[in-house]
């Protein structure tokens, strides 16, 4: 098993938890906090703090409720 793990939160961010670097569409990377454990990722679009989630999909209605095929 990898050493990260990315989740889809039920309506809300994508919650990466593991060592990971976070570049943006130029080649810079983000300063992530080292002393958290986890990243989440805004997926609804209302983070002030994007790509960061601030928690905004509570108030903004956000749906999200994908899961993964089962075999």
């Amino acid at each position: 098993m990898s050493e990260v793990v990315v989740h889809l939160r039920e309506n809300g961010p994508i919650l990466i938890k593991g060592p990971i670097t976070l570049v943006d569409h130029l080649g810079n990377i983000f300063d992530l906090p080292s002393e958290k454990a986890n990243v989440a990722l805004c997926r609804c679009g209302h983070s002030a703090n994007r790509p960061f989630c601030d928690g905004s999909h509570k108030s903004h209605g956000f749906c999200a409720l994908e899961t993964a095929s089962r075999p």
